[in-house]
């Protein structure tokens, strides 16, 4: 069975989006041990939603290439900005400080959304079912390392 190019370049870069959120999550681990808020799960949908913002924006301008004077980068950059203001304000304050989980996942969903919109279902795919796992796994891995290692208590 052939692979349709684009589908292949979608597998490619669905890889580079698990790689995207396992590094971000390194990064959050290393903020949830010292007691930051923002922990793993934050980090890794931040470096996810990153990812496929990038991912995006190369395979849409590829596939719309033959058509001159289209800019879809324009449009996706246009609602990067506007979802990251929709997602500032639904931080919400939780206690004594801001949780942004839920803002990191509207984004991260914006970029899926925008994804399927310009047809790159396997990537779509892939980017919620690891935004999926950043939510599900991420979300208790991150509570056994802070009983075990950092800040919180048992």
């Amino acid at each position: 069975m052939k692979i349709d190019p684009i589908s292949a370049l979608e597998i490619t870069y669905s890889s580079r989006l698990l790689v995207a959120a396992l590094l971000g999550m390194a990064v959050g681990l290393e903020r949830s041990l010292a007691g930051k808020h923002a922990g793993m799960r934050t980090y890794a949908m931040v470096s996810l939603g990153s990812a496929l913002f990038v991912a995006l924006g190369t395979l849409a301008s590829y596939e719309l290439s033959i058509f001159s004077g289209i800019n879809p980068l324009a449009i996706a950059g246009s609602v990067v900005v506007g979802i990251g203001f929709i997602g500032s304000g639904l931080a919400a304050f939780k206690g004594d400080h801001i949780e942004v989980t839920t803002a990191s996942g509207i984004w991260v969903v914006a970029a899926v959304g925008m994804t399927a919109g310009f047809g790159l279902y396997i990537l779509a795919v892939a980017g919620t079912v690891v935004s999926l796992l950043i939510f599900s796994v991420f979300s208790r891995l991150e509570r056994v390392m802070r009983i075990r290692y950092g800040t919180e208590v048992k």
